[in-house]
């Protein structure tokens, strides 16, 4: 039988992380495209922690540049931004933020055909280097295809700077691969679903660095940051090569999403994987100790009271979890947990 496998990758072209990174972006805009043209998504608070500065960099460079202030990441904003880089004529869209404005730029330029810098200013989740984005359609946050980022350039001198809480998230969310992962094993062996040999192991290499330098992960700190956008990326470059979200999100994510819609508690989206990834690795069967340790070595949430989310409302969440993803089999199965499944694993982890 002739050999039929097909498969696309779009990885990133430019990726450069450390102290004062966000310097070279002229040259690496000039890299990307001979356009002279710029539009750059941020919000009020994240232009002045560099959406000015990258301006001034890029017009000394001879690249006009056009700022668009947003804020939540909804389709208007999304078809805004649209209109705004068509009439502007730009080529490349730069989104400079911590998750909202990202993934309103690299929506925006999915659905125009365009390349997307990615510029984060904080490192709470790895939405920063995927080709997923999320948007909130009809009050609900969903997550879609968005484009790779072509260049991803992340100065730990800007990051660092964020409230630590971000970046405990973005650990967190890391860590949140290993329950992933054990759910596209699930969905292999029960469901035939093909698994990416090398996704998978770049997943799981990027979560057990976390594990594994945990300890290294403190406030104010940009060698920190460093560690922890490093496996960022890795956890987007496993998305990419996987051709979806698989290696990084499964009923750890689906928890986080359902909290999402019921709008209860002020758990970030990292907190609440994390939370999640040790109500999900004790549903495995698995080493849930190891996560929750880990978790408390980097100072987030491993409880529900840390984010202000009630029992009652964890449980509601645990019950219709299933639903947030119906396409993509986990442990938490076609039918969801039971009342009393979700009230034990909340019992026995200690999360409630």
């Amino acid at each position: 039988m002739p050999f039929e496998k097909l498969a696309e990758m779009i990885l990133p072209r430019e990726v450069i992380g450390g102290h004062g990174a966000i310097e070279r972006i002229g040259e690496v805009f000039k890299k990307l495209t001979i356009s002279q043209r710029s539009i750059i998504v941020t919000g009020r608070n994240t232009v002045k922690l560099a959406g000015d500065r990258v301006k001034g960099l890029l017009e000394a460079s001879g690249i006009d540049t056009e700022i668009i202030i947003t804020d939540y990441a909804t389709e208007e904003n999304v078809e805004m931004v649209k209109a705004q880089t068509k009439d502007f004529n730009a080529n490349i869209i730069i989104g400079i933020g911590g998750g909202t404005k990202i993934d309103i730029a690299k929506k925006s330029a999915f659905d125009l055909g365009l390349d997307f810098i990615s510029i984060p200013t904080s490192a709470s989740h790895d939405g920063v280097a995927s080709p997923r984005a999320s948007i909130i359609k009809n009050g609900l946050s969903t997550s879609v295809e968005a484009t790779m980022p072509a260049a991803i350039i992340a100065d730990t001198e800007i990051i660092v700077k964020a409230p630590f809480r971000f970046l405990a998230a973005g650990a967190a969310d890391v860590l949140s691969n290993l329950p992933a992962l054990r759910d596209w094993n699930l969905g292999h062996r029960l469901k035939g679903e093909r698994v990416s040999s090398s996704a998978y192991s770049i997943s799981e290499f990027a979560a057990k660095e976390i594990i594994n330098n945990a300890s290294q992960i403190k406030p104010h700190v940009e060698e920190s940051v460093w560690l922890v956008i490093k496996q960022i990326v890795f956890s987007g470059i496993a998305m990419s090569i996987a051709g979806s979200s698989r290696p990084a999100s499964g009923s750890e994510h689906m928890f986080a999403h359902a909290v999402d819609t019921i709008k209860k508690g002020n758990g970030l989206h990292g907190e609440l994987c994390g939370i999640g990834s040790i109500i999900a690795m004790y549903l495995h069967g698995a080493d849930w100790m190891t996560i929750k340790n880990t978790l408390q070595t980097i100072g987030a949430p491993t409880t529900l009271d840390q984010v202000s989310l009630t029992e009652e409302d964890a449980i509601q969440a645990l019950m219709m979890a299933h639903k947030t993803k119906p396409d993509r089999y986990t442990i938490l199965g076609e039918s969801g947990l039971s009342e009393s499944a979700a009230m034990e694993a909340l019992r026995i982890t200690g999360v409630s």
